[in-house]
């Protein structure tokens, strides 16, 4: 018999059929043979070629014996959990790097050398030097080394306590040029695992004599992941997923229903790749950049979490280089006869806003959408842009066709119970629910109808012949 359900597209819809040989009238299924049962989502049904899917039966069997055993498991991996809480109550020091961008020329016959000095304030105001880096030779632009500094050098342990950074200009007999400096402290350090903050360098002396300076260059930082390390959201927690596992489980497992193939390229973006140590925005999870296809969320997964172990993770965040790598697939198919879903995760401001504009507008024309999970505590107000809910995305004048992206930070979607699943369903409700209607207004645009409906299924006719002196043949 035909039954109606109720579809969205938004929502994991999990089904199981289960399988009974019926011996009597009895309403009670236990009074029945169990044949065994098969699971599937509604979406996967939907997806199919022809609407029609095809999947073994599987007999269950030893069920208390799974349930005891899992019982046992989840005593044991809780008890793990709450000895790594306690063995990591503070963050003791951290890794970070700084770059710098035009900052000024001091050097007669060439353009700077320039290096950091930190500074951590004391209780009468004075302060004390905790830290330099090395010099960078010749160069307006420098990106210093990564170093690591104890919380406790750098401020004492005081997140709120000012620290002051002076940028200086090398000279080989010791008297080095002041370019200028700028004040920070670690809360604001910490703030976001990869955000960029970027600092004016005020020299006060230049800033008083002319009435038309601005600064003498800029320094940005990025507090660099370890995800060895608990305090990063890439953490490899082996017994639950961290925010990135979340975000990309909780989507992909709905998108990857209506894929025929289940062959998804997974790219990484804001990393140093080795052996050189270039910083990438567009490189392959799974290191194949000639293939960089996985199959399946779990083959999604599987290459994150082993790019996390070969790859330095590095600012800024650039989103540009990532969607036109999608866009090129997409406009090269522009029959109706597939639609791309790029999903960004990222813990980061956007630090190429007018390019990513950009390339939105041009994607806008093509049949994909994009999908922006931000994960972190960062502020991600800027991105609200992105979305067009409000105000459609603009770039040199010209206005998006269609409203092809969604933007949510992660943080409004987790339960306060700790629920992770219930957080994912949420998350993937709420970011998928426009998918139908931009997939719709594309295939309207460009006036693609639907296919036509495929014929109903009609079950194969199975004959029995039965040859005398023969066996019975099916």
């Amino acid at each position: 018999r035909k039954f109606i359900m109720d579809y969205f597209f938004e929502e994991r819809e999990n089904l199981r059929f289960d399988f009974y040989d019926v011996d009597s009238k009895s309403p009670n299924l236990s009074k029945h043979d169990f044949l065994g049962q098969m699971f599937c989502t509604l979406g996967e049904i939907v997806g199919s070629q022809g609407s029609r899917l095809e999947k073994s039966i599987v007999l269950v069997v030893g069920f208390f014996l799974f349930v005891c055993l899992f019982l046992f498991l989840f005593c044991v991996v809780d008890c793990m959990l709450s000895v790594i809480f306690l063995y990591y109550p503070f963050q003791d020091s951290v890794l970070m790097q700084f770059c710098a961008n035009k900052l000024d020329k001091k050097d007669f016959f060439g353009k700077s050398d320039p290096f950091l000095v930190f500074h951590r304030s004391n209780e009468d105001g004075s302060f004390t030097i905790c830290h330099k880096t090395e010099v960078v030779k010749n160069t307006l632009n420098p990106v210093w080394q990564a170093f690591k500094i104890s919380v406790r050098a750098l401020c004492n342990g005081d997140y709120d306590r000012t620290i002051k950074v002076e940028v200086y200009d090398w000279d080989r007999d010791g008297s080095h040029d002041f370019i200028g400096e700028f004040t920070t402290s670690y809360r604001e350090l910490s703030r976001g695992q990869s955000q960029f903050n970027v600092y004016e360098v005020i020299n006060p002396k230049k800033k008083g004599k002319k009435k038309k300076y601005v600064n003498s260059g800029t320094v940005s930082k990025c507090i660099l992941c370890n995800p060895s390390q608990p305090t990063s959201l890439h953490y490899m927690n082996p017994y639950q997923l961290n925010a990135y596992g979340m975000a990309l489980r909780a989507v992909g497992e709905i998108i990857q229903d209506y894929d025929s193939d289940k062959m998804f390229p997974a790219l990484g973006f804001g990393a140093r790749l080795p052996p050189d140590g270039r910083v990438s925005h567009e490189f392959a999870l799974n290191g194949n950049p000639q293939n960089p296809y996985c199959h399946g969320i779990d083959g999604v997964m599987e290459a994150y979490y082993r790019s996390l172990k070969s790859v330095q993770l590095y600012g800024p965040t650039n989103f540009a280089p990532v969607i036109n790598h999608v866009a090129r697939y997409a406009a090269s198919v522009k029959d109706g006869s597939q639609y791309f879903v790029l999903l960004i995760v990222t813990d980061g401001v956007i630090s190429d806003m007018a390019q990513t504009k950009e390339s939105i507008v041009n994607a806008s024309k093509l049949p994909m959408s994009i999908i922006i999970v931000g994960v972190g505590p960062a502020e991600f107000d800027a991105m609200e842009e992105l979305d067009g809910d409000v105000v459609r995305i603009s770039s040199r004048g010209r206005f998006a066709e269609r409203d092809i992206v969604q933007f949510v930070p992660f943080r409004d979607y987790i339960d306060r119970s700790g629920n992770h699943v219930l957080s994912m369903a949420r998350l993937a409700k709420d970011v998928l629910a426009e998918i139908p209607e931009q997939f719709l207004s594309y295939m309207r645009v460009r006036g693609i109808k639907p296919s036509p409906a495929p014929p109903p299924y009609t079950p194969p006719i199975h004959v029995s012949l039965h040859v005398p002196n023969s066996p019975i043949v099916a």
